[in-house]
């Protein structure tokens, strides 16, 4: 049975992609047969790739994100997806908020997956130094693991 997963920040170009690629890699690892997507509440940036320093952190850590571009998340995909993940309180309202009456997605925060952080947010990199990336890097491998590990105890 495949799972499928929206990852959800507030553009789509650094927090979630790197969310995408964190979960499909340890969804792989994990023997998970996923769909996994990232979108954006906001519009600024569809169809543009993901931050450079983004895509920088993410190839250090062996994964290649260069090829996926920011989309907005659509009400169709609180059918589309099992799940969707926000990354931060103000994302997770504003789906909640778009969420259509009859939406099956199971909702939720990145970091409510790992066990002593439910209700953090993954901090957004994006005004900071580079050095930022790399702490959002750790955090959504964390969440992505805790994730996986809940996905593959209900299945």
């Amino acid at each position: 049975m495949t799972v499928s997963v929206l990852f959800v920040c507030l553009g789509n170009i650094c927090r979630s992609p790197l969310a995408e690629a964190a979960f499909r890699d340890e969804a792989q690892r994990a023997g998970l047969a996923v769909t996994v997507d990232s979108a954006g509440t906001g519009d600024w940036h569809i169809g543009h790739p993901p931050d450079r320093r983004a895509q920088a952190v993410a190839q250090r850590n062996g994964v290649d994100i260069s090829g996926l571009r920011a989309r907005q998340v659509l009400a169709a995909d609180f059918h589309a997806f099992d799940h969707i993940v926000a990354l931060d309180a103000q994302n997770l309202r504003d789906l909640t908020a778009l969420a259509p009456v009859n939406a099956t997605a199971r909702l939720s925060l990145l970091l409510d997956h790992v066990e002593g952080r439910a209700g953090e947010a993954v901090a957004d990199p994006y005004y900071g130094e580079d050095t930022g990336f790399d702490i959002t890097w750790a955090d959504v491998v964390a969440g992505a693991k805790g994730l996986a590990q809940r996905i593959a105890a209900e299945r």
